[in-house]
């Protein structure tokens, strides 16, 4: 079998004039090879013969648990023992370093997905670095960054912090930027948004119905989905950040606004092969102005007491009593109060009416007198007496004696 080497040689030196007899001379190949060689258009290449092995009739199996759980070799092989295989470990090995770069390439490849007008933007955090204020005081630095998929517009704004209030006011801001908003948004599992795999946070999902867009998570292990948002976080770096200096939040948030609207916003994108402000006038957004905007609770911070109580303006929520003693999150909205456990709605109250208050739910109160409680259990005796196994016997004239 030629090698490609050979095979171009071949055929350089019949082009060159040489007759067969000359070019399997000069190459020390047979004529019959030479004419072979001359006739194909390409060089034939070599198929090492499939033997079969032990281990084929378990290679779906395999494959199957490999793409599903990235199991070991030791682990699958005490798998399909008990199914009949009686090869070796390394044998598994060999086949599992197969699957490996495939497994590697299904995780990277994304498919691109162009969205109509109007039908989605994609959203996320990036953090920033620390840096220290005047004070000596580490300030960490996030950036909020949404890009509408249709037209590639990009907002970003920077904060200081990720805590849902501040997330909602980085959407209002961004809808202002680019006049409206979709009617979807494609976020990954960020915890202001989802608190577990089905549970949504109310708060987000009371924020999105009044702005009437869909909320949307990304598949688990899958980031690629909101592939956009993903690289305007790289472009945001590389483009903004790197090189500048800052002052503060206010000449940070500044300068990105400038930069979005003289740079990021009106350069030609290399997909779309057209300016992000330009296709922004076809997207078909719901106009900013058409609801009246939400409005976004206070934040507070309030440390439960033993009693399982947080105090805000003079008066006294209850909240479950195995929060007691914890520092809670406090979202304070004009008629209603959010207690929260990180971004886990743990109660919602009715503001008191007046000061000094104490609003108490039956629920919270019954769990607090359980636990006040503690088990049931008989007081003891305030004094014992024993029951000993051997007892002395004492003839009745000692007690005739004592009577005398």
């Amino acid at each position: 079998m030629l090698s490609m080497e050979e095979w171009m040689d071949i055929k350089d030196l019949h082009r060159q004039g040489n007759s067969v007899r000359e070019v399997a001379r000069i190459t020390g190949h047979s004529r019959n090879t030479v004419r072979a060689a001359l006739r194909e258009r390409t060089p034939k290449t070599y198929h090492r013969p499939q033997r079969p092995t032990k281990l084929d009739p378990y290679k779906e199996y395999l494959s199957e648990r490999y793409e599903k759980c990235s199991l070991s070799a030791i682990r699958l092989i005490a798998e399909i023992q008990p199914m009949g295989y009686t090869g070796s470990v390394d044998l598994v090995r060999r086949y599992l370093a197969t699957l490996a770069p495939q497994r590697r390439l299904q995780e990277q490849l994304t498919v691109r997905f162009e969205t109509p007008p109007g039908q989605q933007a994609q959203a996320d955090w990036a953090y920033c670095g620390r840096f220290a204020n005047l004070a000596g005081e580490e300030i960490a630095v996030y950036a909020f960054v949404m890009v509408l998929s249709f037209s590639r517009t990009l907002y970003v704004e920077f904060v200081s912090s990720m805590h849902l209030p501040t997330l909602l006011r980085c959407h209002q801001n961004a809808f202002a930027f680019f006049g409206g908003w979709p009617s979807s948004v494609l976020y990954d599992n960020m915890k202001q948004v989802k608190i577990g795999p089905d549970t949504w946070n109310g708060l987000f999902l009371d924020f999105a119905a009044c702005y009437g867009f869909t909320p949307k998570t990304h598949r688990i292990r899958r980031p690629r989905t909101k592939g956009k948002v993903e690289r305007m976080v790289s472009y945001v770096r590389d483009s903004f950040l790197k090189g500048r200096t800052f002052r503060d939040f206010v000449d940070l948030n500044a300068q990105a606004r400038h930069w979005l609207e003289h740079v990021a916003n009106v350069r030609i994108h290399a997909t779309t092969g057209r300016r992000p402000i330009d296709l922004l006038a076809e997207e078909k957004l719901t106009p900013h102005t058409s609801v009246r905007p939400f409005v976004i609770p206070d934040l507070l911070v309030r440390t439960a007491s033993r009693e399982a109580l947080v105090s805000v303006d003079g008066s006294r929520y209850s909240v479950p009593p195995s929060h007691a003693c914890r520092k809670l999150t406090i979202l304070r909205r004009p008629d209603t109060l959010l207690i929260l456990a990180g971004e886990q709605v743990l109660t919602e109250h009715a503001r008191s009416a007046k000061s000094g208050s104490c609003i108490v739910k039956p629920e919270h109160m019954q769990e607090l007198w359980k636990l006040s409680l503690g088990p049931d259990a008989k007081p003891g005796p305030e004094w014992q007496m024993t029951f000993e196994e051997s007892v002395e016997t004492r003839s009745l004239a000692r007690y005739e004696e004592v009577i005398s």
